[in-house]
């Protein structure tokens, strides 16, 4: 490894304190991979120089863009499968039922990446809620490049093979030379917004579902604790919270319980889950 010790010390300091994301040691190998290709862009011989400038020579443009190269974004259509099928099988169903005033589903995807997950979710809306209901979806990343990129919506063929079935790519999608763009009808419900999940939150109207997922496991104990208070805040007292496989909200934020749902499991409000209604998972 080239990366001084004192520069990674300097790196993991900059991402706790704009991304809340904790680089321990030993995540040498990820800086060096993620930033090489800022440092050439920089003209820097390797990225411990490229860093060391940046101490140096302190720049809210730079410091962006590497805080955006050390976010992961790792996504995909329909990530994981098993939390959509529980939208349309177990969460959409409770919706339906108890949001008969108002007609309307609100969704927080609050770690939207490149736009993958959210878009999944608005397809999934558009095809299984009833005619005279409308959905509204917020998606939101720490990562400004990643925003423009989900608000943009546009995929290379090689990203629309990542989980995409083809009945779907025909519906939603439109062929803009060799690559695909996502139709209007799909566009106009969602509202793409860059958020730290660890700051402040937009003011917005309570939540639904929101699905927080493989986004906790960045973060320390504490950190966990104030997103889940933050995105708590944001949700409906009857709403549906959706982690990552790795994640849980147990021994973190007692206020949630875990409840059985389809085939994997969300997380509800403890008031508003009736006692044996769901078991504990």
């Amino acid at each position: 490894m080239t990366l001084s010790a004192a520069n990674f010390s300097f790196i993991s300091r900059l991402v706790r304190r704009e991304a809340s994301i904790v680089l321990e040691p030993g995540k040498e190998y990820l800086v060096e991979g993620r930033l090489l290709a800022l440092a050439r862009k920089a003209g820097a011989a390797g990225v411990d120089e490229f860093l060391a400038g940046l101490q140096a020579r302190p720049d809210m443009a730079t410091t962006r863009l590497v805080v955006d190269a050390l976010t992961t974004n790792e996504t995909s259509w329909f990530r994981d499968r098993e939390p959509f099928n529980a939208l349309t099988e177990v969460v959409l169903p409770d919706l339906i039922a108890t949001r008969t005033n108002s007609r309307v589903v609100r969704v927080w995807s609050a770690a939207c990446s490149s736009g993958q997950e959210t878009y999944s979710l608005a397809m999934l809306l558009q095809d299984h809620l009833p005619a005279g209901w409308q959905y509204e979806i917020l998606a939101t990343d720490i990562s400004h490049e990643m925003i423009e990129r989900a608000r943009n919506g546009q995929y290379s063929q090689v990203e629309m093979n990542r989980g995409l079935p083809a009945q779907l790519l025909i519906r939603h999608f439109e062929r803009v030379g060799p690559t695909w763009q996502v139709a209007p009808a799909l566009r106009r419900s969602i509202t793409f917004q860059q958020v730290n999940l660890d700051g402040p939150l937009p003011t917005a109207t309570p939540f639904d579902v929101v699905y927080l997922r493989n986004v906790l496991i960045y973060f320390d104990v504490e950190t966990k604790r104030a997103v889940l208070r933050n995105v708590s805040r944001m949700m409906r007292p009857d709403g549906w919270l959706f982690l990552g496989a790795a994640e849980t909200t147990i021994g973190v934020d007692d206020r949630f319980d875990r409840v059985p749902t389809g085939r994997t499991a969300a997380y509800r409000f403890r008031s508003a889950v009736p006692a044996g209604a769901f078991g504990k998972g």
